[in-house]
């Protein structure tokens, strides 16, 4: 593994580089979007320093803007066609994607989540494309997006692409299958040959290592919290399997252990999720009128109430003067700014 992540090339941010070019890379670092990240991508190239000092990164930024605009292009009509998208557009509270090495059970788990109709089959290489689905927790869903099994031999060229939306990644494996303990660090070497680093810190964990990004960090860096999901757990009912196998890998990703066929462990997902990614929901109430209970909007610890009224409307974040909110950190009606953090469960009523 030490021989796959010596051959990455990391790029370190020039020092010179403009408060233009910063302000471009950070929005790129926080865009979900595919359309976002490539207008970042642009004012990224037309705001970087042009000298040798940024040739390797000017030169990654073109690639980049390349792959994005044809994978928004989707198929042609006539001549030579792209292919189908292989990017999912981010929605429900979060986006995690599902990866694994073949046969892991994957699919079968995706199905069981979310309800979807992924090709399942006894034989490596079922998912071809991206599978999204929903998988609700009370009144909120994440999108769970199968991913196609990577191995030695091969991995999707676009796989990458399609990681970039993502909040997170349930990486699948049979525990009940030895080969798993070759098949965990190859998936991470081949990543990280690709700038993709799988690590088990998660926001809500409040774990001392959590990824810090500086000026000299590569922007093209993307760090994903994983939760190791040990799959097929009725045909290995050994509970120390799993704290074994992490030890042998020398690992420490969360766990999850469960089982597609019995349905075991299904029901820990969610909540898991919801703690991990910190997940704030929040109600919106039109004055006059009765509040919407029924579907929250959601935002991670941290976010405001000019946070929330974006998802509302672009238009109504613009045009934000105050509103009144009711919770349990709050006075019910309080009139707060834009900038006030919300908390789960609030009550908010915008006012223009």
């Amino acid at each position: 593994m030490r021989r796959g992540l010596a051959r990455v090339r990391f790029i370190h941010m020039p020092t010179n580089v403009t408060p233009e070019y910063k302000k471009a890379e950070e929005a790129y670092r926080k865009a979900r979007e595919p359309k976002d990240r490539l207008d970042c991508l642009r004012e990224m190239f037309r705001t970087i320093p042009k000298h040798k000092g940024t040739e390797h990164l000017q030169a990654d930024i073109k690639t980049r803007i390349k792959q994005l605009t044809e994978e928004l292009a989707g198929p042609r009509k006539g001549g030579r066609r792209s292919g189908p998208s292989h990017v999912v557009r981010p929605e429900g509270a979060a986006q995690l994607c599902l990866l694994g090495p073949p046969n892991a059970g994957k699919s079968s788990l995706h199905a069981r989540l979310t309800g979807s109709h992924s090709d399942v089959g006894p034989y490596p290489y079922t998912t071809h494309l991206p599978v999204p689905g929903m998988l609700p927790y009370e009144d909120i869903h994440f999108q769970l997006v199968d991913l196609p099994p990577v191995s030695d031999d091969f991995m999707e060229p676009w796989l990458v692409n399609a990681l970039q939306p993502a909040d997170g990644v349930l990486l699948v494996v049979d525990i009940s299958d030895p080969d798993c303990l070759e098949q965990v660090p190859t998936i991470l070497e081949r990543l990280s040959e690709k700038k993709v680093f799988l690590t088990a810190t998660w926001p809500g964990f409040g774990s001392t290592e959590r990824a810090k990004t500086s000026e000299t960090d590569d922007p093209f860096r993307l760090n994903l919290p994983t939760v190791l999901v040990a799959n097929k757990s009725d045909l290995d009912p050994d509970p120390e399997e799993v704290e074994i196998l992490e030890e042998l890998l020398g690992l420490r990703f969360p766990t999850l252990t469960t089982s597609a066929k019995t349905g075991d462990g299904l029901d820990e997902f969610g909540s898991f999720l919801f703690r991990a990614l910190e997940i704030v929901r929040v109600y919106t109430k039109t004055p006059g009128k009765p509040a919407d209970t029924d579907k929250p909007f959601t935002v991670r610890r941290g976010g405001t109430v000019l946070d929330v009224a974006s998802l509302v409307h672009k238009d109504i974040a613009r045009g934000l003067k105050f509103a009144r909110m009711w919770g349990d950190e709050v006075f019910d009606g309080q009139q707060v700014g834009p900038d006030h953090l919300v908390s789960d469960g609030d009550l908010v009523e915008l006012h223009l």
